[in-house]
């Protein structure tokens, strides 16, 4: 998975070394001139003062590193809080002599107060402390989060592509059972139906794979299987479609649409007088509505074979895992027909 530019390793970099020339600045900030500073305050505009504040400062960058990377991550985190909670007054300790060292070493001179020095050193310890822990938890949250994130991702795809690899083959039997009924009648239409069944795999080979497909190729895939179903079934059952130009260029998931064309040729014919499929599709402003109707006999027992109802509970499953709340699919009977209306909203 690609990061964003702001989680780059030099963005991050340029970002405390602004964080840390912020802070470290605010003294000079908030003082005024140094005439009117108080005697005991301009020991700050000297160089040795200078070094001072500088190599003081880089001690308490340090800390902040290594409570950061190291303590934290090795006693706070492993939950090993007295560990850890030592290692902080050891540092504390070694912080308060640190300090009146550089003091003694770099400003001999400088007038200094042990009590005041440890005050000061135990408030700025608890202030760095307290803010890289802070820092270090919210890092392994969000560590976590993008985690857990990549892990839901590439389940997700797991998930799809076996979905998809489930629908082809299941496609694939039906379409080869209509080629053995066209050879078995001998027929003309076996040659233009195996051009078809052709371009029909050629799509599933090459197309189907892509995450999205243009919606015209989409709808050129369902006109292909709907001829070879009216070459299959003749006069045996009425077919009507309908598809309105889309106002925009849309794309869709492949192969997400055919389950439920699939249903209507495998429950609306057969033992059903004047059978007859309706397959309706617009796209319009977004939102594309697919209906698919068919004859069914009420009075007739089917009897379903193992693979039966694989490629609609298998779509199902694709369009509550690709569109969620965007997509609302509605399935149901009244008085002879069976009615799917599925309405997406895709993006153009």
């Amino acid at each position: 998975m690609t990061s964003s530019w702001y989680q780059k390793k030099w963005f991050v970099i340029l970002l405390h070394a602004a964080f840390w020339i912020l802070l470290f600045s605010l003294p000079f900030l908030l003082q005024g001139p140094n005439e009117n500073r108080r005697p005991q305050d301009r020991w700050i505009s000297g160089s040795n003062a200078m070094l001072f504040y500088l190599v003081n400062n880089a001690t308490w960058v340090g800390l902040f590193y290594l409570n950061v990377y190291f303590f934290v991550p090795k006693f706070f985190t492993t939950k090993k809080y007295f560990a850890y909670a030592t290692v902080l007054i050891v540092s504390l300790f070694a912080m308060i002599m640190l300090g009146w060292f550089n003091r003694v070493m770099i400003l001999p001179k400088m007038p200094g107060n042990w009590n005041m020095h440890i005050l000061l050193t135990v408030m700025i310890f608890i202030f760095i402390s307290s803010a890289s822990l802070t820092y270090q938890l919210i890092r392994e949250r969000n560590a976590a989060e993008r985690k857990q994130k990549e892990k839901e991702t590439e389940t997700l795809k797991t998930e799809l592509s076996l979905l998809r690899s489930q629908v082809s083959p299941h496609f694939m039997f039906n379409v080869l059972n209509n080629m053995v009924a066209l050879a078995r009648k001998q027929s003309d239409q076996l040659e233009p139906s195996l051009i078809k069944l052709s371009s029909l795999m050629r799509y599933m080979l090459y197309e189907a794979d892509e995450e999205k497909v243009s919606l015209d190729k989409e709808i050129d895939y369902l006109r292909s299987y709907i001829d070879l179903q009216q070459q299959r079934f003749g006069k045996q059952v009425s077919v009507d479609v309908i598809i309105h130009p889309a106002d925009n260029p849309y794309e869709i998931e492949p192969m997400l649409l055919i389950p439920f064309v699939e249903n209507a040729f495998k429950h609306g014919t057969g033992m059903i007088e004047n059978a007859r499929i309706l397959i309706e599709l617009k796209a319009e402003k977004g939102i594309l509505y697919f209906t698919v109707q068919n004859k069914f006999n009420p009075a007739s027992e089917e009897v379903r074979d193992k693979t039966s109802g694989i490629g609609l509970t298998n779509v199902k499953r694709r369009l509550k895992l690709l569109y969620g709340k965007k997509h609302d699919l509605q399935i149901g009977k009244s008085e002879e027909l069976f009615t799917t209306k599925l309405k997406i909203e895709l993006a153009s």
